[in-house]
């Protein structure tokens, strides 16, 4: 029997397995890419880190160069590709899990897609949530005559060109990409709320600084609500700038779509091309169904850890346990926090455990 299988190879699949390895646990990762780099290479081709490469790395494996920089996505593809290579870690990649099963009081059984059955006593569900990506069901939707995409499909702006893009979303990667859009194309944001631009630097230090010295990364998710905004864009003045100059400009969120246009808040009719959905993403864990671990596809756990079945754990969840959850800076924690739980099950079920 197995120790503990971490389904999942991105930045959430290595920090688990750097946590149990430290626990004297001998983890397997299985990853379905080709590499152990999780979702990093599909991202929009300009994706930028929001904190800078001091609070991005891994556990004795920082980012290299200057700390104070924002890392590109192909940088991160790379740090994660070689801190994987530093793990001492049964790392299998093209391997797709495809359901997890209960193995009574001795753990579970793993399937992957090549029919494998593997008997594990512990399990950690660490595959993100990119290939779950959260498209709202809006009026007149299946009318619509224009393309619909979800940021999750989008790359770069040239098959844009000249067009009339809607961007539905607030976030930062929403407001990021409808400014590069605006470079080539007429673009809309079009949210539910108006939006509120936080700055990136802060008597000269970086946000994230703050959000380390204060504690605010590490609060209970429970009292994070209240104090959240609804819509927040990191910004050092670049993107506050651009809207407030029309491109893109900002719009209340549109009503309907009815054949080739969307229907605004105040009743105008505009034919558009596309419209691109900004609207994040839903936990990818659809093999665990049969398991009974799940609730409306979301997972059952406190803090990352499973309330229906011992031996069971989540890391890269949304707000998992913080702030900074489920982020390159946030993960390491929450794996560290889950272990000492998925730890006493392993050993309970009397799997190989190193010394």
């Amino acid at each position: 029997m197995n120790g503990v299988i971490v389904i999942g190879g991105g930045q959430s699949g290595l920090a688990a397995a750097r946590a149990l390895r430290a626990a004297g646990l001998a983890p397997m990762v299985l990853e379905a890419g080709t590499e152990p780099v999780g979702s990093w290479p599909h991202y929009y081709d300009t994706l930028t880190l929001f904190s800078p490469a001091a609070y991005s790395g891994s556990p004795g494996f920082p980012f290299r160069g200057d700390p104070e920089r924002y890392p590109a996505r192909d940088e991160v593809v790379d740090h994660l590709r070689e801190y994987a290579a530093t793990l001492d870690v049964d790392i299998r990649t093209g391997c797709r899990v495809t359901s997890v099963t209960s193995a009574g009081d001795r753990g579970f059984l793993v399937t992957t897609d090549t029919g494998d059955v593997i008997h594990t006593a512990g399990v950690v569900a660490a595959t993100g949530s990119f290939q779950s990506p959260h498209l709202p069901s809006l009026r007149g939707q299946h009318s619509f005559e224009g393309r619909l995409l979800h940021v999750a499909d989008y790359r770069r702006p040239e098959p844009f060109v000249d067009q009339r893009v809607v961007v539905v979303g607030a976030g930062d990667s929403a407001v990021q990409i409808a400014s590069e859009l605006a470079e080539v194309a007429e673009v809309t944001l079009a949210t539910r709320h108006p939006l509120a631009f936080l700055p990136q630097r802060i008597d000269g230090r970086d946000l994230h600084y703050w959000l380390a010295r204060t504690g605010f990364d590490d609060l209970p998710v429970e009292w994070l609500a209240p104090l959240l905004p609804q819509t927040l864009v990191t910004d050092t003045g670049r993107y506050r700038a651009a809207v407030e100059s029309g491109r893109p400009d900002r719009r209340p969120m549109f009503t309907a779509m009815d054949g080739e246009a969307v229907i605004w808040s105040d009743g105008e009719r505009e034919a558009v091309d596309t419209v691109l959905f900004a609207t994040g993403y839903r936990p990818h864990l659809d093999y665990l169904d049969t398991l009974g671990a799940l609730t409306g596809g979301l997972p059952r756990h406190s803090g990352g850890i499973s309330t229906t079945h011992p031996g069971l754990g989540y890391v890269g969840l949304e707000f998992q346990r913080s702030y900074a959850s489920n982020t390159l800076r946030g993960v390491n924690r929450d794996a560290e926090y889950i272990v000492p739980a998925i730890a006493a099950y392993v050993r309970d079920a009397g799997a190989l455990v190193r010394p």
